[in-house]
């Protein structure tokens, strides 16, 4: 994080447990806050990769599942890298810039990401850094965000991850009312500070249950190869491109897009358990094997108690008994996605 920024934070209360913040001081509060409030939240829990140099576009046209020529500097994408059989190694948010792309993925993924991408560079013309620490990252979301962007002279997006980007601010929209903002340090500790004063400043796993909210999924450490894109409803969130050329595991991909042998999808659910569930935990059914049995996704707290999760599970099974860590554990409550499959 950027020792100014994290300073920034610490100053305005923030509590932070392993690099990130965990809350503002009053953690019940901000979890009823991130359900009906406007709320203000920091996402250095996110790195940021630049990929720039003339062969940028064509090197990550063979490499990703979305067609990165239609992402540009007023529409961002998801996106993900497969291995060869077709299994995600990552997920991530991507959009373009002047001198190249922008790539937001979970810092624990970072990495093994920039790493497993610099392989293939070969002879092309690509740089790729970590610009993780270049500036402040932060999302406003809420009944009021767009108003209060609006009040201290910020242009919004009109379309969902569409990008407004100035001489000083990118802003990206996220559905209805959620808002990223990337910037310079001093600019964002300066626009912190204004919408603080109408919005409550919560913990930065805020946004990551609002995505779980939003049924987008994010592959961590422990869920890395588990699934083909189609088992997280990935298509469903325009993240795979079916008309471009060859990438990483596109055989695999489109076969099971065409032939209709996707048996597991990505389903939003909420678990009354005592400890939250973790990314990778198995999910059982009546009758099922372990080989079998479902996984957890993504999981957060609920503002209404419990756990909200994004769940794997088999399609003949979703509409039965779902429980976590084995046929006597916690049940499943399905949810509605916020979208069709």
């Amino acid at each position: 994080m950027n020792p100014t920024w994290l300073e920034h934070l610490a100053k305005a209360g923030a509590v932070f447990e392993d690099s990130a913040v965990a809350h503002f001081g009053n953690p019940e509060a901000e979890l009823r806050a991130s359900a009906t409030g406007t709320t203000l939240m920091d996402l250095s829990q996110y790195g940021l990769l630049a990929v720039t140099g003339e062969d940028a576009q064509p090197f990550l046209q063979g490499q990703f599942t979305n067609d990165v020529t239609q992402a540009s500097v007023s529409q961002g994408q998801y996106s993900a890298l497969c291995t060869p059989k077709g299994r995600m190694l990552a997920s991530f948010f991507l959009w373009r810039e002047a001198d190249g792309y922008r790539l937001q993925l979970p810092l624990a993924m970072l990495e093994g990401f920039r790493k497993r991408l610099a392989m293939y560079v070969l002879r092309s013309k690509v740089q790729i850094a970590d610009r993780s620490d270049d500036g402040a990252r932060f999302g406003i979301a809420g009944p009021r965000a767009a108003e209060l962007l609006g009040r201290h002279g910020i242009s919004l997006p009109v379309n969902d991850r569409g990008i407004i980007a100035s001489e000083d601010i990118t802003l990206i929209r996220f559905g209805d009312s959620r808002f990223e903002i990337v910037t310079a340090t001093d600019k964002g500790i300066a626009l912190w500070n204004m919408l603080a004063a109408d919005c409550t400043p919560v913990g930065s796993q805020r946004w990551d249950w609002l995505d779980i909210q939003a049924g987008i999924p994010t592959i961590l450490p422990t869920t890395r190869e588990e699934f083909v894109p189609q088992m997280v409803n990935f298509e469903a969130l325009g993240g795979v491109s079916f008309k471009k050329g060859c990438y990483t595991g596109q055989e695999v991909v489109a076969r099971a897009q065409h032939i209709g042998q996707v048996k597991r999808r990505l389903y939003l659910a909420h678990v009354e358990s005592g400890e939250a569930p973790q990314p990778g935990a198995p999910l059982h059914y009546p009758g099922s094997e372990e080989a079998a049995s479902g996984k957890i996704v993504n999981a957060e707290a609920s503002p209404e108690g419990g756990w909200d999760v994004l769940a794997v599970i088999p399609v003949a099974a979703a509409s039965g008994e779902i429980r976590l860590h084995g046929q006597q554990g916690p049940l499943l409550e399905i949810r509605t996605l916020p979208y069709s499959v």
